[in-house]
């Protein structure tokens, strides 16, 4: 996906088992934030980012919703031990990952393996991408911060 790229309608199921859509969002920007695994400590920071300056992006006319790979249930627990007020798609079956451009290829360990790339999508008000950041351009302890900065 690039900017000015449509973003999919259907954008998966929450932590609760609810479907999420991205006309749930019309009107608002979304930010939509792809992170490879819950309760790992860059993927913590990012989201405790994002709750912390929860109010200021709600303020700013922004929505959060992160995805992962992991189950519904570990989004639960997740949620539930970082107090995040928004909701987590269980991207289970890495489609959603897949047709925003988020899985790929990644070295870990000197190994070239297949997974999450971490990604953040400013989605506007009519469903468009708006912004991007990939990979090390995520500050993650700073990632609220960073959106917000413009």
């Amino acid at each position: 996906m690039n900017i000015g790229d449509k973003a999919p309608e259907v954008l998966g199921r929450d932590e609760n088992g609810n479907e999420v859509r991205l006309s749930d969002y019309a009107g608002r920007k979304l930010i939509l934030y792809f992170y490879p695994k819950d309760n790992t400590s860059g993927c913590t920071s990012e989201a405790c980012s994002l709750r912390d300056r929860h109010l200021a992006l709600q303020e700013a006319g922004y929505e959060v919703v992160g995805v992962s790979k992991d189950s519904a249930a570990s989004h639960q627990k997740f949620k539930e031990k970082h107090d995040l007020p928004f909701p987590l798609i269980a991207d289970v079956d890495h489609s959603l990952l897949e047709a925003m451009g988020a899985w790929g290829e990644k070295s870990m360990y000197g190994k070239k393996v297949m997974g999450t790339i971490r990604t953040t999508f400013v989605i506007d008000e009519t469903g468009h991408i708006e912004r991007i950041w990939a990979g090390k351009q995520i500050k993650t302890k700073e990632h609220a911060d960073q959106i917000l900065e413009k």
